[in-house]
């Protein structure tokens, strides 16, 4: 009896990792793509997956289903180790009703995302879906509304990684919204809410799956994918780096790893990296790589508000996260896009423990029509908001231009961040010189023998009494104005200084942030 008990197991099991059988196996790679299994075998450390609700299968009796029960239904749920570190992970399987999410489905995605909350792992989830199963009706739904349910809950508790590797379409398209961080694979992955034959038939509009929904339109336009890569063993390569940097849960600390990199390092080419005419650009990722450890940094949203810069670095072995205005992208200018992708980046680092280090060249706002009919003020707002509701380190450095409002929004002082630096070519101006000049002198430029040279020595003048660095270090607006080649020793102090940080805040439910 008992021989033939195991025997059974055995085939149970079996018949699970077969997923769909061998023709939709087979039908998956040709597409280029890994199967569910595949995907969270290279994901985890060898031989450390254990797996949850192997024997579990639809409840659903309508439509033939009765007779279509696979052991798992369509997504194998279970917890793992990526360098030793334990996480928790869901992977739909679309060669099983095409990864389509039922009742059950979803109760398996459910317990392991509890699993995850409980024990204070990060949860990473592979999505491979054709959407809702229609032959389960409102219990897709309901079950849907459950997974939503736990991301919610879990957000700002534990780390939550999206990779879509296939289809992520309506409701189902939610739950990679609501994690951290969103991976797309090139070609092969899509998000939407409507479906291009929906699309075609109320709006009259043709359109391609990638058009509406594909990698790249996700990372360049509308920002909701974080990362891209080429293929499936790309996209888990990038998830396994993106995890070395974050802590566990909430309550834990960033790890920490000896980069062999002195945090004592002058780099002399800082102090020559700021062009002589103020009007030229410069790469501020130069400036990035640098100051941080042997001058690695991972790239949030690389494609996204290109004038601004967010990464995760580290700084004599410890995880910081890295905003910076971009010089050589609009100027460096903020716009609503780059306000947002800065805004939940610093609202991630405060969650999880992450010091902010923030590197500022923003002449102001981007002037413009279009952002302003539009959601620039709000939008702008909601990063002045992230950084003041910020109590992790905050470390901010002007290296020239800190403008009007960008320059309040950009980790001030007065935003309570800890230490503020800045290089001797910094401006700090309600508007810069040029401006200042037009408006305060008007009159005096218009009745000049010479206007040039009148608004050129203005100008100057200006520049030196009042948007010099030393007028605010003067004021307690800047802690320090430092040498450029400095940059990495005096930052790395400051972290240091700021290791065991603690700032209270009002108790409340919570802020009413301007969404």
């Amino acid at each position: 009896m008992g021989e033939d008990r195991i025997k059974e197991l055995r085939e149970m099991k079996k018949r699970s990792r077969a997923g769909g059988g061998a023709e939709r196996v087979e039908a998956h790679h040709k597409q280029g793509k890994m199967t569910a299994r595949e995907r969270v075998d290279a994901l985890l450390d060898p031989g450390s997956f254990s797996e949850l609700d192997t024997f579990v299968s639809h409840q659903a009796y309508h439509f033939g289903m009765d007779k279509q029960k696979v052991p798992g239904d369509g997504v194998v749920t279970g917890r793992g180790t990526i360098e030793g570190r334990q996480v928790f992970v869901y992977a739909q399987d679309f060669t099983v009703f095409a990864g389509s999410v039922g009742r059950m489905h979803a109760t398996k995605i459910c317990k392991v995302i509890d699993l995850a909350v409980k024990t204070g792992c990060p949860v990473i989830a592979l999505y491979d879906s054709g959407g809702a199963r229609l032959q389960e009706g409102v219990d897709s739904l309901a079950g849907y509304g459950e997974v939503m349910l736990r991301h919610t809950l879990a957000s700002g508790l534990i780390p939550q990684i999206a990779m879509v590797m296939g289809p992520c379409a309506g409701a189902g398209a939610y739950a990679p919204i609501l994690s951290d961080f969103v991976f797309m694979v090139k070609d092969k992955s899509f998000m939407f809410m409507v479906g291009p034959d929906v699309i075609k038939a109320v709006q009259n509009e043709t359109v391609t799956f990638e058009e509406l929904g594909g990698a790249s339109v996700h990372a360049s336009r509308s920002g909701s994918a974080h990362f891209v890569a080429k293929d499936d063993m790309d996209c888990i390569k990038q998830v396994r780096r993106l995890l070395a940097y974050l802590p566990s849960n909430n309550l834990e600390q960033p790890p920490r790893r000896d980069m062999g990199d002195d945090p004592e390092r002058r780099e002399e080419a800082l102090d020559t990296i700021i062009p002589e005419d103020p009007t030229k650009p410069y790469d501020m990722k130069e400036v990035v790589r640098r100051i941080v450890d042997r001058g690695e940094a991972l790239e949030v949203q690389e494609q996204y508000a290109r004038n601004m810069i967010t990464a995760f670095a580290r700084m004599d072995g410890r995880t910081v996260g890295i905003v910076a205005n971009q010089p050589m992208a609009l100027a460096g200018t903020l716009d609503a896009g780059s306000s947002l992708k800065a805004a939940r980046f610093v609202r991630f680092c405060d969650s999880f423990n992450i010091p902010v280090v923030t590197l500022v060249d923003v002449p102001g706002y981007l002037p413009s029509v279009e952002q302003e009919n539009a959601s620039l003020l709000r939008d702008a707002t909601k990063l002045l908001y992230a950084y003041a509701e910020a109590t992790v380190p905050k470390v901010t450095l002007i290296t020239r231009k800190a403008i009007g409002g960008a320059y309040c929004a950009m980790g001030s002082k007065a935003l309570r961040s800890d230490v503020n630096l800045a290089w001797p070519t910094a401006e700090i101006a309600i508007v810069g010189p040029e401006g200042a000049i037009n408006i305060v002198f008007k009159q005096e430029l218009i009745m000049a023998d010479d206007p040039q040279e009148k608004r050129d020595v203005l100008i100057s003048e200006y520049r030196k009494l009042y948007a010099s660095a030393f007028f605010s270090a003067e004021r307690g607006y800047l802690d320090d104005i430092i040498e450029p080649n400095s940059t990495r020793m005096r930052v790395i102090e400051a972290l240091t200084m700021l290791d065991r940080k603690r700032e209270a805040r009002p108790a409340k439910k919570h802020g009413n942030m301007p969404l």
